[in-house]
């Protein structure tokens, strides 16, 4: 009898692992559609896997839809962190992150429709952009950057003008996604006390490219 060398498993490992992703990447392309109620063939059709698959990875289309939202607030959440972890000043790291989810929605549409398909939950979500505002809010105000006395409340401000930003870029394809998105947060950043000339000049600084890789190699 021949030895088991261990890269069976490793193989249907990955197997499984590609297999899930396609699901995945197929939910996210159907949310960003605003496709929500498609049947379960229709996924695994437009995933490329056997209806049997499906099952072997999520109990019900809702389960997928939850991880394929929680995978894209996960890989924005990811790259900003990178995008981010050279600045020091809180106020600053806010205002990049807000600036380059601005520009999110015309780089990479699918992920910004992701986004804006499950606003109402993005403001209390765990993962992706939502916990790094409250971190960065947070930071600024224990800095003496910000001066908010009501974190909670400051958080929904942000929220709420980073959807209804991602949304009037996608319904008004000739503005320009990074002065709008530089105008917003210069305007959040007067909201949360820096003077006008300040807010200006953070938001006039040069920004990291928006496909820089992600730290220790994993996707973005």
């Amino acid at each position: 009898m021949t030895a088991q060398t261990g890269s069976e498993p490793n193989r249907l490992e990955r197997r499984k692992a590609r297999t899930r992703a396609a699901l995945v990447c197929a939910a996210q392309s159907l949310l960003a559609e605003g496709r929500l109620n498609v049947p379960i063939l229709e996924i695994t059709q437009a995933a490329d896997v056997g209806m049997g698959s499906f099952y072997n990875h999520f109990q019900s289309r809702e389960e997928l839809y939850r991880a394929a939202v929680e995978e894209a607030l996960d890989q924005h959440g990811a790259l900003l962190d990178v995008l981010c972890e050279d600045v020091d000043d809180p106020a600053q790291v806010f205002a990049q992150s807000f600036r380059l989810t601005g520009r999110l929605h015309r780089r990479n549409p699918t992920l910004s429709k992701v986004l804006l398909n499950d606003g109402l939950n993005l403001a209390s979500s765990s993962k992706g952009l939502a916990p790094r505002a409250r971190r960065d809010i947070e930071a600024a105000v224990h800095a003496g950057r910000f001066h908010i006395s009501d974190p909670e409340l400051a958080m929904t401000i942000v929220t709420g003008a980073a959807l209804c930003l991602g949304q009037l870029l996608h319904d008004r394809p000739e503005r320009d996604d990074a002065e709008a998105a530089d105008q917003v947060t210069e305007d959040l950043l007067r909201m949360f006390g820096l003077s006008a000339e300040e807010a200006r000049e953070i938001c006039a600084r040069p920004l990291p490219l928006l496909d820089a890789p992600p730290r220790d190699g994993t996707a973005a």
